[in-house]
């Protein structure tokens, strides 16, 4: 039955752009004050990497459906990951007028996605049980940190380049917390590639958060780098 119910999740999730062609991102009029191109938000070619998630979703729910249904690797993450997609495929439409709630619900898919994550084993499967989720989960660590800034700027709480710095520490602290529980480096590569984004966007205009992403991104590297040094077995010793 999870199964059945998670595919169902992932094919809305998947189809859900098809309804909502136009999204480019929080409307900036929705807010007081308009944040148009703020720091904290990855240069636009950073959100091709959908594509990819899509078709791996997509891929790990199918699967999983046809050939573990009853399989309890494949079971464990199945609620948390549930969740996350179905809120994802109701995130476009509600992000287009209602973004705090959009920002709040992204949170939601982030921690379904995460916990779904740490729920799954290295092995058997790993390129269709735990590699596609972790990729979609370090997206969305990164996109949950995003969306916040962007409010937090929109709503003049903090100003830009603060907004951006104080997201970029926090998306930091959690990518740490994630990637130094399990050995997925797709996890670690995900949130790099939303850090680098953010540092193509800002490399001209505003240097300190070019800064922050590029030590953000060196630091994420070095835990991916740690994590799956642990997970290496070590030399068999000679009886």
């Amino acid at each position: 039955m999870k199964a059945i119910l998670l595919f169902s999740a992932a094919v809305a999730f998947v189809t859900a752009p098809l309804l909502v062609p136009s999204f480019g991102g929080f409307d900036p009029t929705a807010f007081p004050y308009p944040p148009v191109d703020p720091p904290v938000q990855p240069a636009g070619y950073a959100f091709a990497i959908w594509g990819l998630l899509y078709l791996w979703l997509l891929a790990h729910a199918s699967f999983g459906l046809l050939r573990r249904a009853d399989d309890p690797a494949w079971d464990a993450p199945r609620w948390p990951l549930l969740v996350s997609l179905g809120l994802g495929a109701i995130w476009l439409e509600t992000a287009t007028r209602l973004p705090v709630m959009a920002t709040l619900l992204i949170w939601v898919m982030a921690g379904g996605a995460m916990l779904a994550l740490l729920r799954t084993p290295p092995a058997p499967d790993r390129w269709l049980l735990r590699a596609p989720i972790a990729a979609y989960a370090g997206w969305l660590t990164a996109a949950a940190g995003v969306g916040t800034g962007v409010v937090l700027t929109g709503y003049g709480i903090l100003s830009p380049v603060t907004a951006a710095l104080a997201m970029l520490a926090l998306v930091l602290i959690l990518a740490l917390a994630v990637q130094m529980r399990c050995q997925a480096p797709e996890y670690g590569a995900a949130v790099i590639w939303a850090l680098v984004g953010v540092l193509v966007a800002n490399a001209a205009g505003t240097p300190v958060v070019a800064i922050a992403a590029l030590i953000g991104a060196g630091i994420i590297a070095a835990a991916v780098w740690a994590a799956m040094s642990r997970a290496k077995p070590g030399p068999a010793r000679r009886s």
